[in-house]
């Protein structure tokens, strides 16, 4: 009997979301498996691979086995057959695969004269360079604890531990951290050679010494990974960041959602430690004797010849002798990174703290950088006394605690710190500026698809309008008008937005009309063509919408990088549908919504994901682009997208990636805007 990957709901088929989810990461392993790719950039794929199993064990998981506790499984996936089994069947492949594609890196390293030791002793000529390490540098760090005392041990979230039993009269078993606060990978060389090894093995090789009056008889590693959730009242009236603060202390305790060893632990000792640590049986998981391998983003080797090949970054050549705002008031500016420089938007921010006409200063902030300039310009602004207001949502899951770190600066600052209402989260990424020039009071705004993050800008491909567009960031002060309220909108009419899309205004209701308006013009055999970019395509009702559309004999292009429960190419459903996922060199990252209306096409672009928890659970802005010329340069990126034939692959019925047959011109879409902003430049 074939598993049943997709469930029907309303009359529409739909993919699973956590098993499509799943194959997105099969996907990013595929390019670390790949033998074009540049071996440290496989290393690199393969660091994302375990970085994002681990967010699923933490985030998903839980949620997989609360329904199979339950016994009853959720609407979205009610006819998949046991998501759970299926979920960790396939991640168990998916290892196998992954340790495979280790092997191979090893192989491929040393006929580059360099040796990752996995599970395998240093040489000779190496051991009193090691002991020296081991004895002056991680000794100071080393926590043993014997589990056969009174006191109570409880492993920390995702660090990494030794299960360590010893000989003697008594047999002891003895957890060993292995720790977290020094580099994972030591390199050393010897003549030629480069010898990269795990902590893990300098640890390893040296117990004897640590363990003097006891036989060490077994040696195993392992790691908990924990539920991810804070537990947040609807209603709390003290400060939201006192009781997120609370909770991040919390959230380290949480429900054990996958006991990660390597094999061979004697079954006993494993029946005392999930009793003593409450795991449960369908929490274990048996991996190989290294685990935490997103540490391979520390890989410490830099080699340019076993790299991509690096591009220069494209400046936008602004006047330096004028404003940036008079020159954003001739002419609205599309900033795409992260192959235009991200100086711009950094120019903007300080630009805005310096200038003695800034008056006031507005912007929403989800995911900020530890270093963050942008942040640093915003408190320079305050403390010379302009009004700046920031919404930080400081439940933008594990960047909670750096985000109350930079509200609490602001607030010193002098600044207004807005937190959204604690069952909405706030995910628009707008900026607004208000002048005083001539007594007249002037706009100018930044809307994107991204975060305001100077080091993600580095690798999302995202989209930044900077706009004088004075009917549109009416709206986008409306909207902080509204969100200092700290409320959640009771009704999507509350405010009547005519140029943006705001998620709990209207934003999924002006979707269905665009999608109808399309609808409308095939019926009368008027042009009509629905594209669109997402990160996730999840939401039931807009997919429906989209299966109307293809109904109609319209023709739907979609771009889905990761969870993508729309299935495709169905007669009778979906049969006008395609659907390419790209995962290359950079992280998709930017929303695009591209409407045929006849030949005159309507674009908008935004932060707004199609998923349950962007439609219902957030405020999200999608805003539309009216200059003409960016227009174009935005449907020109979109179509090299839809012409990759090299990075670009599509989905099946089993939601499976498969590659698309390389025809020429072979086109790999992020070398392609490259090349085409470059040119344009």
């Amino acid at each position: 009997m074939t598993t049943r990957l997709y469930a029907t709901n309303m009359g529409y088929t739909f993919f699973d979301r956590d098993l499509s989810w799943l194959t997105f990461n099969g996907r990013i392993l595929q390019l670390a498996l790949q033998s074009d790719v540049p071996l440290l950039e496989r290393i690199n794929f393969m660091a994302i691979f375990s970085s994002n199993l681990d967010e699923f064990y933490r985030v998903r998981m839980p949620v997989l086995q609360a329904i199979d506790r339950l016994g009853k499984l959720t609407t979205t996936s009610s006819a998949v057959d046991d998501p759970l089994a299926v979920a960790q069947t396939l991640i168990v492949e998916q290892q196998q695969a992954f340790g495979k594609g280790i092997n191979k890196v090893i192989a491929d390293l040393k006929e580059n004269n360099i040796h990752l030791l996995i599970n395998q002793p240093p040489p000779a000529t190496l051991v009193n360079q090691l002991n020296d390490y081991f004895f002056a540098q991680v000794m100071a760090f080393l926590r043993p604890f014997n589990l056969s005392t009174k006191k109570k041990f409880f492993p920390q979230n995702n660090e990494l531990y030794f299960l360590i039993t010893l000989g003697g009269e008594v047999e002891k078993v003895v957890v060993l951290n292995i720790p977290p606060d020094l580099p994972r990978f030591y390199k050393a060389a010897d003549g030629d050679k480069t010898y990269i090894l795990f902590l893990d093995d300098i640890i390893r090789y040296n117990l004897d010494k640590l363990f003097r009056s006891d036989a060490v008889t077994g040696c195993y590693t392992f790691k908990i990974t924990r539920d991810a959730e804070l537990d947040l009242k609807d209603e709390y009236p003290g400060d939201l960041s006192e009781q997120i603060a609370e909770q991040l202390q919390k959230r380290d305790l949480g429900i054990a959602t996958r006991f990660l060893h390597q094999p061979g632990i004697p079954e006993n000792i494993l029946q005392m430690v999930c009793e003593s640590w409450s795991i449960a049986p369908s929490s274990l998981v048996k991996g190989g004797n290294y685990h935490n391998l997103k540490d391979l983003f520390t890989f410490p080797l830099s080699l340019p010849a076993l790299k991509y090949d690096s591009w220069t970054t494209i400046y936008n050549r602004l006047n330096a002798d004028e404003s940036i705002f008079d020159q954003i008031e001739r002419k609205d500016l599309l900033i795409n990174t992260p192959y235009q420089s991200y100086d711009t938007i950094l120019r903007f921010f300080n630009a805005a703290a310096l200038d003695e006409t800034v008056e006031e200063i507005y912007i929403t902030l989800y995911r900020v950088a530890k270093d963050s300039r942008i942040v640093n310009a915003l408190v320079n602004a305050a403390s010379a006394g302009k009004k700046v207001t920031v919404l930080i949502e400081l439940k933008a899951r594990f960047d909670e605690a750096n985000n109350i770190k930079w509200a609490t600066r602001l607030k010193a600052a002098g600044a207004e710190i807005i937190y959204s209402a604690t069952a909405l989260k706030v995910h628009a990424k707008v900026s607004l500026v208000k002048r005083r020039v001539n007594g007249r009071s002037k706009y100018y705004g930044l809307l994107s698809t991204g975060n305001f993050n100077e080091n993600t800008a580095a690798f999302y491909t995202d989209h930044i309008l900077m706009t004088a567009n004075k009917a549109i960031l009416r709206e986008v002060e409306l909207l902080f008008m509204f969100l200092r309220k700290r409320e959640k909108p009771k009704s999507p009419e509350l405010i009547k937005f005519e140029h943006l899309l705001v998620a709990q205004f209207g934003l999924q209701q002006r979707f269905f009309e665009l999608i109808d308006r399309e609808i409308a013009h095939a019926e009368k055999g008027l042009p009509a063509a629905i594209t669109i970019k997402l990160n996730n395509l999840e939401e039931a009702k807009l997919i429906s919408k989209l299966y109307d559309a293809s109904n109609a004999g319209i023709k739907v292009s979609l771009i889905v990088r990761s969870i993508c429960r729309l299935m495709p190419g169905v007669k009778g459903l979906s049969e006008n549908i395609t659907i390419k996922r790209i995962v290359d060199r950079n992280l998709e990252h930017g929303r695009v919504f591209i409407f045929g209306n006849n030949g005159q096409p309507q674009v908008y672009m935004g932060s707004a994901d199609w998923m349950n928890r962007n439609i219902y659970r957030r405020i999200e802005v999608c805003f539309p682009v009216y200059d003409e010329q960016i227009k174009q340069e935005v449907m020109d990126i979109i179509n090299i997208q839809l012409a990759d034939n090299v990075q670009a692959v599509t989905l099946n019925e089993r939601i499976e990636n498969i590659p698309i047959e390389i025809t020429q011109p072979k086109v790999q879409s992020q070398r392609g805007v490259y090349q085409y902003l470059s040119n344009k430049a």
